[in-house]
């Protein structure tokens, strides 16, 4: 077995990259400021991003450090078929959103969050409910990006752990404060076209440095059965499908999805999800691959730690020069998704907290301006705090991929359905976080009635998922039908068998009990929701008279 120790820089050389990066996106950011800026502007660009743009900041955004870094440990753990578990579902949900996103921008075209739609459609605890699920997933995204870009600099320079979390806190505050979206989608863009660069370099050289495809072919018996099957059943049971349903859940639950969902021009969303979507699986298939490679060539995880796997093939096989562009990488791919969760939390609060439910409907754009920097500030400190204290994030993230599984239901239900009702939205969340904790965490012994019970909610859980994809893409009926064959079909094979793969029965029974839940509650009210109704109550706050809400 081959091992290798991570190549170190001297502490000038990391400060210099560091300050090159984040010198000179704060560059790039002054081309953009304005004195006077507005609300719109600083929360979705004025709804004026185009293809390009809106493709790159989409795909930046969806590729964070932790994406390829999981994506190299589902190949080095699965073999062939881990990173395109990783890449084809995370891509897949991007496409996902675009039918859901044409109803969301057709309800509320001047809309700044999802959360001012649904408080629209049904009031303030079902908005609340899903934006305090979204400061809680963009804070803690923000300290892993923090925490990752810590980790990075500890590793491979002599600087401390809590140097590297400081210095990239504050540099993506540094060019996101002031312009707010509109900074962080033209970074976007710069950051992207690095990463892409960058990856189509390191791929390949790091597969050439170790042989090329012949050398590693010939270590091809490394590879157990499941890992040499493309079609591998532990590979899809353990990683594809908890992966699908999560992912699923991320792209209705995640602002900082919606925001460039509202920000794109309504007649370039179409593309502009398409590309992101190849685009990502792209990446993020292709970094996954350095894993796989890793596992060919015998190469352990340095400390046990799989996370080190990519630094460590492109310490063990490329230069010194090779090893700064993977840096550059690892901080571009952070700080588009820092900065992105910024954006989010500030329009969360500028819209969903200040604007609906402090004013009233009839804000100051002045002070929402303020409140959205000084939410920035303040998550900012947040992050690097609990980024620098090294906490266990898993319990935290659990939780939230929970909530947002919780809530893929009810929120695209509230979109087309007209009987859902504002209890029945938010009642059937808070059941399924609950039962899906029971099952996470094994608070209960799932085992004889209480097991078969939950798969078989589960099993609905899983016809949803499919179900609802299937309605997005090619209507109603299709969906109804297909959903109930799929959860059919899976109440027949789970019952007796899911309760051994506990993260995924937990995820799908959160989807399954959000849905019978708000289904049976918003049948028994019996009530009709007049759609129009959203487009007159959702505004822009930069209009000189503001209406309060009807």
């Amino acid at each position: 077995m081959e091992e290798a120790s991570l190549h170190q820089f001297s502490i000038a050389t990391v400060l210099l990259l560091l300050l090159a990066f984040y010198g000179g996106t704060y560059l790039l950011t002054l081309c953009i400021k304005k004195k006077n800026e507005d609300t719109d502007a600083f929360m979705v660009s004025n709804r004026s991003i185009d293809f390009g743009m809106g493709a790159a900041s989409m795909t930046a955004t969806w590729i964070w450090a932790a994406s390829f870094y999981a994506a190299a440990t589902s190949g080095y753990t699965y073999g062939i078929s881990g990173p395109l578990h990783y890449g084809m579902w995370g891509a897949l949900m991007i496409l996902f959103i675009y039918p859901f996103g044409r109803r969301f921008r057709k309800l509320a075209p001047n809309a700044h969050t999802l959360g001012e739609l649904i408080h629209a459609r049904h009031g303030s605890s079902s908005q609340l409910i899903l934006a305090g699920s979204n400061i809680l997933g963009s804070a803690i995204s923000l300290m892993v990006n923090f925490t990752a870009a810590g980790a990075l600099v500890s590793v491979l320079s002599p600087l401390p752990f809590q140097a590297g979390v400081i210095i990239a806190g504050v540099g993506v505050l540094s060019y996101t404060l002031w312009s707010g979206f509109r900074a962080s989608v033209l970074t976007d863009f710069a950051q992207l076209v690095a990463m892409m660069t960058i990856a189509i370099l390191i791929i390949p050289a790091v597969l050439f440095a170790m042989g090329g495809p012949s050398e590693l072919m010939a270590n091809f018996d490394r590879l157990t059965p499941e890992q040499a099957n493309i079609f591998s059943k532990e590979a899809f049971l353990k990683q594809g499908a908890p992966f699908f349903v999560a992912v699923l859940a991320y792209s209705i639950g995640n602002q900082t999805i919606s925001q460039r969902l509202f920000a794109v021009r309504e007649d370039h969303i179409k593309p502009t999800f398409l590309t992101a979507t190849i685009g990502y699986g792209g990446i993020v298939i292709g970094l996954g691959m350095i894993g796989l490679m890793a596992l060919l060539a015998g190469v352990e995880p340095l400390d046990g730690n799989m996370n080190n796997i990519i630094p460590q093939m492109v310490s063990l096989y490329l230069p010194a020069g090779f090893i700064m562009l993977f840096f550059i990488l690892v901080i571009g791919s952070l700080s588009s998704t820092a900065d992105a969760d910024l954006c989010a939390l500030s329009a969360i609060v500028m819209a969903d907290i200040y604007g609906k439910n402090i004013a009233k409907n009839n804000p100051d754009p002045r002070k929402m301006l303020f409140i959205g920097r000084l939410t920035m500030i303040v998550a900012t400190t947040i992050g690097i705090v609990l980024a620098s204290l090294a906490l266990d994030i898993l319990v935290m993230l659990v939780f939230v991929g929970a909530l947002w599984g919780a809530i893929v239901f009810p929120v695209i239900a509230s979109t087309f359905w007209n009987r859902v009702t504002d209890k029945a939205f938010a009642w059937s969340v808070i059941l399924a976080v609950l039962l899906f904790c029971v099952v996470r965490f094994s608070l209960i012994p799932i085992t004889g009635v209480v097991g078969v019970f939950f798969e078989l909610v589960a099993a609905v859980g899983g016809g949803v998922v499919i179900g609802l994809m299937a309605f997005g893409f090619f209507g109603r009926t299709v969906g109804f039908v297909i959903g109930t064959l799929v959860a059919c079909v899976l109440a027949y094979f789970c019952v007796g068998a899911l309760r051994e793969y506990t993260v995924l029965l937990a995820s799908l029974t959160a989807y399954g009990v959000s849905t019978l839940v708000c289904v049976g509650m918003s049948l028994a009210a019996d009530q009709r929701f007049d759609f129009k109704k959203i487009n007159e109550r959702v505004r822009d706050y930069d209009t000189p008279t503001m209406e309060h809400q009807s």
